[in-house]
């Protein structure tokens, strides 16, 4: 418990803080590898060494845990990208081969997505629910969550949407914002009539789109949300700010620029161009701002809904939650819960309380609440 110092530079020390909440990494292993961090070559260098000492050392799912801090680092066109994906998934089934996971290809737009079925720990299922990730997860490293709302008496189905994990990599979809889609398929290939969904990180927007359009679902968290992203600004700059994006000759300049600078924004943006599979920054411009309150539809919502917050999340701040949960005039019930620095849980995501932010969610999701009406 509680967010490390690992590092210097604000967005590496977010990711190593990641892994390590996410449970299969150790602190003094994760603090010598920072130490030598200088650049994003060193992360993939340093984490792969890691992986295959911890390979070498009999702790497979450590090894895993490293081995996709080394994809993670990996620029989205380099040549060994999916070679590395590729090997991060074969450590995964190994490495996780006693959980009771199973694995299933969802058949998705002449495609498939990932998706992996978890069953209840317990006797009884107390019902199910979907999980998904955001802009640049994979699904699999989020296991110590599946396990804890398994734990909960929950079936769990963990799944990628187009663009996301090997839907991308490997099926060749690119990213759709309207993500009734893929939660159709998938409900649809595991024939559930009823479900929760949670999603994660950006997620949360796209889990909140899916509930507005797919009445089976039942109940639905945005750990965090987005809402839109223009609400990161003042009121008062939102209308300037949608002037200049219309200028898009100077804004691709303007971002081919700040990417050469900035290598967090660099990495951003080639991240978002690579979901869409486009070489031009404004695609890129243009898929963050695809998520949008318009696009969104937030009166559609129906269902109960949990909107999960950390206090200083530098990527999706509590003002995006507040304005979310104004929008929700629709929902059968709306519960906000900001996580404060005191518990250790004020980042994105929670990494750094990990713990605590799943007792909320099932908790949540385990509360009795009235049926809708027919």
């Amino acid at each position: 418990m509680g967010f490390e110092p690992f590092h210097r530079r604000k967005f590496v020390n977010y990711q190593l803080n990641r892994a390590h909440a996410l449970g299969y990494t150790r602190a003094d292993e994760l603090r010598t590898a920072a130490a030598e961090i200088r650049s994003r070559e060193d992360c993939v260098r340093q984490f792969e060494a890691l992986c295959t000492r911890a390979a070498d050392a009999g702790r497979p799912r450590h090894a895993t845990s490293y081995l996709r801090l080394a994809e993670f680092f990996t620029p989205c066109r380099d040549q060994e990208k999916v070679p590395r994906y590729r090997r991060y998934r074969e450590l995964f089934d190994r490495a996780f081969a006693d959980s009771g996971v199973v694995r299933h290809n969802v058949a998705y737009a002449g495609s498939w997505l990932p998706a992996y079925r978890y069953p209840a720990i317990g006797e009884a299922a107390r019902g199910t629910v979907l999980l998904h990730g955001g802009f640049d997860s994979l699904i699999e490293e989020f296991f110590a969550i599946w396990e804890r709302i398994a734990a909960a008496g929950f079936d769990v189905i963990a799944f990628e949407g187009p663009g996301q994990g090997g839907a991308r990599a490997l099926g060749g979809l690119t990213f759709d914002h309207d993500w009734e889609k893929p939660v159709a398929a998938v409900l649809d290939h595991f024939d559930i009539t009823s479900a929760g969904l949670v999603g994660i990180s950006m997620g949360g927007y796209w889990a909140l789109r899916a509930a507005s359009r797919e009445p089976r679902i039942d109940r639905v968290v945005a750990w965090p949300p987005v809402y839109d992203w223009l609400h990161r600004l003042p009121p008062g700059v939102r209308g300037a700010a949608r002037v200049m994006l219309r200028r898009r000759r100077f804004m691709r300049w303007s971002v081919r620029v700040r990417t050469r600078l900035i290598p967090t924004l660099r990495q951003v943006v080639d991240q978002a161009m690579y979901l869409v599979d486009s070489d031009d920054p404004m695609d890129a411009v243009d898929w963050f701002l695809g998520m949008n309150a318009a696009h969104l539809g937030s009166e559609r919502v129906t269902q109960h809904v949990l909107l999960m917050s950390g206090e200083h999340d530098a990527f999706q701040p509590p003002a995006l939650t507040r304005a979310q949960a104004r929008a929700l005039t629709s929902a059968r019930s709306v519960s906000v819960r900001t996580f404060t620095e005191a518990e250790h849980a004020d980042q994105h995501c929670q990494m750094g309380n990990l713990e605590l932010a799943c007792q909320v969610v099932t908790e949540w999701l385990g509360e009795p609440r009235p049926l809708p009406p027919n």
